[in-house]
C-alpha cells in the first residue's frame, strides 16, 4: 500500500486567535493576494488591542516589530485568522507573538516573533504597567464583584 504525503505540512498551535478577517478585493495586490501592508495593518491593530486589555491603558504604542515572515499568501474570499501571545512582561513594556493563519487550512500565512508594544502615561513617556503575567477580563471582573 502506497503511502501519499501531503502536498504542505499543517502545523496546528496552541495560539488563542480573537480576530477573523476575510480577504476582499481591496485587500489585494497586483498579484490578486492579500497585499502585505494590509495585513502588517491588521496585526499592528490586533496586538494594540490585545495589549490595551492586558495593560488596561488606550495609551500603548508599537515600539519594535522584528523579523516578518511570509509564509504563504492568501487569496480574495480566504479567511484569515490573527493569533497573538504573550511572551515576556518588561515594566512599561509587553512582548507579543503574532501567528497569522488560514482558517480553513490552519496553513501559516505569516509569523512575528517579537512585537513590543509600550505602556504611556497621559504625558506619552513610557509608563511602569505593573503587570507580570496573562489576565483575563473575565476574571477581573470576578475579582471586582
Amino acid at each position: 500500500m502506497q503511502v501519499l504525503k501531503a502536498k504542505f505540512a499543517v502545523q496546528l498551535s496552541t495560539m488563542n486567535y480573537h480576530t477573523r478577517k476575510w480577504v476582499k478585493p481591496e485587500d489585494l495586490n497586483p498579484n490578486q493576494s492579500l497585499f502585505g501592508g494590509r495585513l502588517l495593518q491588521w496585526i499592528d491593530e490586533e496586538a494594540a488591542l490585545y495589549a490595551v486589555i492586558q495593560l488596561e491603558n488606550k495609551k500603548v504604542v508599537t515600539k519594535f516589530i522584528s523579523e516578518i515572515n511570509f509564509v504563504s499568501s492568501a487569496k480574495q474570499g480566504d479567511i484569515i485568522e490573527i493569533g497573538i501571545e504573550v511572551t515576556s512582561f518588561g515594566s512599561t513594556s509587553l512582548t507579543l507573538r503574532c501567528e497569522v493563519r488560514n482558517k480553513m487550512t490552519h496553513q501559516t500565512i505569516i509569523t512575528v516573533d517579537r512585537i513590543v508594544m509600550v505602556n504611556l502615561d497621559e504625558n506619552g513617556s513610557p509608563f511602569p504597567h505593573g503587570k507580570t503575567q496573562v489576565e483575563f477580563v473575565k476574571d477581573r471582573i470576578k475579582l471586582k464583584e
